[in-house]
């Protein structure tokens, strides 16, 4: 991940509702959510969650997939775990 993505990860956790959305769907789990159950839970209007929604994908934080007429919402790991490693590995190496 280059620093530019790792902006945008940052960027778009910044907003508070879109932590709390991506919150949620790291207590979810690898199962994820239905959309209609993080806006019940956040009581977040369904325009503004498809809103953050489509931010937290654009930076690959959230990944969807539909199963008939539910449309889930997955927090993508791998890409969590790569932006806490790119601050962590940055801890206490000194300046060049």
């Amino acid at each position: 991940m280059n620093d530019e993505q790792l902006s945008k990860c940052l960027a778009e956790l910044g907003n508070i509702t879109r932590l709390k959305v991506f919150k949620l769907l790291v207590k979810a789990g690898k199962e994820g959510m239905p959309v209609g159950s993080i806006q019940e839970r956040l009581n977040v209007p369904g325009s503004t969650l498809s809103h953050h929604i489509t931010k937290l994908i654009s930076a690959d934080l959230v990944i969807q997939k539909r199963e008939g007429r539910t449309l889930h919402c997955i927090a993508n790991f791998d890409v969590l775990n790569t932006v806490v490693e790119q601050l962590k590995d940055q801890c206490c190496v000194g300046f060049e």
